[in-house]
């Protein structure tokens, strides 16, 4: 649900990294916010725990030119991805414009992601969410780690919709930006159908 600033001529689109504990979300946050120049963001807001582990959510507006007037500006989140914090997962995800789901490639994490994308599905339903229609993208993360999952294997669990899947190692920035710019590419899109 983008929200239209007629003041500020601003469009802005909320974009959630969803996914199991420890699957690279805020890392890919991090590289993200590291990589875009300091006059196109704003503060990143990190609130985590004695361990690191993000609680609440990472956020950042990123400048991203205009639509019909309007500059659009992104505001990226990460949900937290322990369990027990279920109902603040289902609340970032409230007015979601574009999604993306951060799945561990860990073969000793192949449940935690399929039990990850179910909640996700199903906080969706709750806010009546069309997930059919929402823009998009899986990311299987820490593809540089041996014990991992073939590629074939999580795409056949976790995809969803045909959508754009890219594989990644966060923890070096391989693949964040292709997933940043895939995600941007749906929403601007969606957007822009709706506009006409």
């Amino acid at each position: 649900m983008s929200f239209l600033n007629y003041s500020t001529r601003e469009i802005n689109f909320k974009i959630v990294y969803y996914g199991p504990g420890l699957s690279g979300k805020t890392t890919n946050i991090k590289h993200i916010y590291e990589k875009i120049r300091s006059d196109n963001k704003g503060k990143l807001v990190s609130l985590a725990t004695e361990t690191e582990r993000t609680l609440f959510f990472d956020f950042f507006p990123l400048d991203l030119g205009t639509i019909k007037g309007y500059k659009v500006k992104f505001h990226l989140y990460t949900v937290p991805g322990q369990i027990y914090y279920s109902s603040s997962r289902k609340l970032i995800l409230k007015g979601v414009d574009g999604l993306v789901f951060v799945a561990d490639s860990q073969r000793e994490r192949f449940e935690a992601n399929i039990e990850s994308i179910e909640d996700m599905l199903e906080n969706l339903k709750e806010y009546k969410i069309d997930f059919n229609t929402l823009p998009y993208v899986l990311q299987l993360n820490k593809r540089d780690l041996p014990n991992i999952t073939p590629t074939d294997e999580m795409v056949a669990a976790l995809g969803k919709k045909e959508e754009p899947m890219v594989e990644a190692i966060a923890s070096l920035g391989d693949g964040v930006i292709d997933t940043l710019k895939a995600i941007s590419k749906l929403v601007m899109i969606d957007v822009k159908k709706k506009l006409q």
